[in-house]
C-alpha cells in the first residue's frame, strides 16, 4: 500500500476506487466497505483508494471537546487497512479551509480532479462538505456531470446491534474488551514504550511494566484488570494489566501497568504492544499492600483460566 500525507502528493489515477471516511476503529461496517472496494477494484481493472482525514474533523470543528479519543492512532488504522489490500491510502490533514469546501467543491476539486474517481463507495450515512451538507443525493447529481458511479453499503450489523465507532468506543470506557472485539473483528490494543516506576509491584511479588503512550488522542479502556497479551521483539506473552490511579497507595495519576507472566528482564525504553481480552474485575481501593497481593494472586489466577480456556 502507498501512503500520502497529503493530498498534494497523489497522483491522479485514470480508473480510481474511491471510498471516504475517518474510519476510526476500522470496525466491521468498515471492512464490509473496504473489502467491496478492493473487489470493485480488481474486477474493473482500477486501484482502490481511501481518503482519510488526520486529525479526526470533530477535533478541528469542535476543538474545545478534549472528550473525543481514537480507537486508532494513525500508525494503527494505516496497517490495519494495507492488511486488508488497499492500494492507496491518502491520510490529508483536516483543516478548516478543507471543511468549507462546499458539496460542490469537494465532489469536482477532490474525487475528480485531484484522485481521478471514477468508482465511488460510501457507507449509507456518509456526509460531507460544509457543515456536512453534502450527501447521496449530491453525489448522484453530480455523477452525471463527471461519470463516476456510486454504490453505498448498508448499515451492518453484529447480533442485531448496529456497528459504529461510537459504539465501540462506549464498549471500550466501560472495559467490555470482548464486545469491542466483536464489532472490531479484532482484539483492541495499545502501543507504548515501558517507562521507569516507583517499583511498588516489586515488593509484593508482582513487578510491571509501566506505559506510556504518546499519543494523547488515543482512547484508554475503564480502569481495572485485563488479561493482554503482550508483544516485544517479535515475542508474545501472556499478562494482566492495570488501568488506574492506584487507589490503595493514594495515587494521584492515571497509569498504565503490565504484569507480564514469566518474564523478568529490564525492558525500560522498549516499545510493546498490549492487547486486551478479556475485562477482569474494576479497580477498588485495599486496606494495604498484603490484601491488594491477595487478590494479584487471584487475578493471575483468573487471567490464566481464562488462556486456559481460549
Amino acid at each position: 500500500m502507498k501512503t500520502y500525507h497529503h493530498l498534494s502528493e497523489f497522483e491522479r489515477l485514470n480508473n480510481a476506487v474511491v471510498t471516504i471516511g475517518t474510519f476510526d476503529g476500522v470496525h466491521y461496517g468498515h471492512q464490509k466497505i473496504i473489502k467491496r472496494l478492493c473487489e470493485l477494484a480488481k474486477t474493473t481493472g482500477g486501484e482502490s483508494v481511501i481518503l482519510t482525514f488526520f486529525p479526526h474533523p470533530r477535533l478541528i470543528i469542535d476543538p474545545e471537546n478534549k472528550d473525543l479519543k481514537m480507537i486508532n492512532t494513525i500508525d494503527e488504522k494505516a496497517d490495519i487497512l494495507a492488511r486488508l489490500g488497499v492500494d492507496h491510502l491518502i491520510i490529508t490533514p483536516f483543516t478548516r479551509d478543507f471543511s468549507n469546501l462546499s458539496p460542490a467543491e469537494y465532489i469536482k476539486n477532490i474525487l475528480v480532479d485531484t484522485i481521478g474517481v471514477k468508482q465511488l463507495i460510501v457507507g449509507y450515512d456518509h456526509r460531507f462538505g460544509k457543515d456536512r451538507k453534502g450527501g447521496m443525493p449530491e453525489l448522484k447529481e453530480m455523477a452525471k456531470n463527471y461519470n463516476y458511479k456510486i454504490e453505498m453499503i448498508p448499515e451492518q450489523d453484529i447480533n442485531d446491534v448496529a456497528v459504529s465507532s461510537t459504539k465501540v468506543r462506549n464498549a471500550l470506557l466501560n472495559g467490555e474488551v470482548a464486545l469491542a472485539a466483536q464489532y472490531l473483528g479484532y482484539n483492541f490494543s495499545l502501543h507504548g514504550r515501558v517507562i521507569k516506576g516507583d517499583k511498588i509491584g516489586r515488593t509484593i511479588g508482582f513487578p510491571t511494566a509501566n506505559i506510556f503512550i504518546g499519543e494523547t488522542y488515543k482512547l484508554i479502556p475503564s480502569d481495572g484488570i485485563y488479561a493482554v497479551t503482550v508483544d516485544m521483539s517479535g515475542q508474545t506473552f501472556k499478562g494482566m494489566a492495570y488501568i488506574g490511579q492506584r487507589p490503595t497507595i493514594n495515587g494521584m495519576t492515571r497509569n498504565i501497568e503490565v504484569n507480564i507472566f514469566d518474564f523478568n528482564q529490564e525492558i525500560y525504553g522498549q516499545d510493546i504492544t498490549m492487547t486486551f481480552l478479556e475485562f477482569l474485575r474494576h479497580d477498588v481501593k485495599f486496606t494495604g499492600l498484603e490484601a491488594l497481593k491477595l487478590q494479584l494472586q487471584q487475578d493471575k489466577e483468573d487471567t490464566l483460566a481464562y488462556f486456559n480456556k481460549m
